[in-house]
């Protein structure tokens, strides 16, 4: 595995670990959203990440296009944001008769967006970010030092 497939593999993790950190800013920004465009109040999202195959990237084709690979198994393998779903959690129910979204019974469908869930998905995801930055550093450094073998 080369430094440019360890690199793509790095990015496509910091790449799909913004998009769910998107996501999440979406939710807690809608934490209180009880009417949407589809109608009803806003429904909380999630990220489905799944395994690609790097090696089909516009890059790695002009790069490697003159190079044979010596089997399937080095093929870089990353990760992308496959679909961003929506949680069918029921919407959870607060009582305040003078909101205009009020039900009869003076009931309010609130979003299924719960803050600690959220955060601790941020949290979650940062963390997953800080490790592609460390992985890209120390392919930097590595880098670096082989280069410095020449010398």
């Amino acid at each position: 595995m080369s430094f440019l497939q360890s690199l793509n593999i790095s990015g496509s993790g910091l790449t799909a670990q913004r998009l769910r950190m998107d996501v999440i800013s979406e939710n807690l920004a809608n934490i209180d959203t009880t009417r949407t465009q589809d109608g009803g109040p806003y429904r909380r999202k999630m990220v489905v990440f799944s395994s690609t195959n790097q090696s089909n990237t516009l890059f790695n084709k002009m790069l490697y296009n003159n190079i044979n690979e010596i089997s399937n198994s080095n093929k870089t393998r990353g990760v992308e944001v496959s679909e961003i779903i929506e949680d069918e959690e029921p919407f959870k129910l607060a009582y305040n008769p003078t909101h205009p979204d009020a039900n009869e019974d003076g009931y309010v469908e609130m979003p299924n967006v719960d803050n600690l869930k959220e955060t601790v998905d941020m949290m979650e995801a940062v963390r997953a970010y800080q490790a592609n930055i460390t992985a890209l550093n120390a392919i930097k450094q590595m880098a670096s030092k082989a280069l410095e073998i020449g010398k």
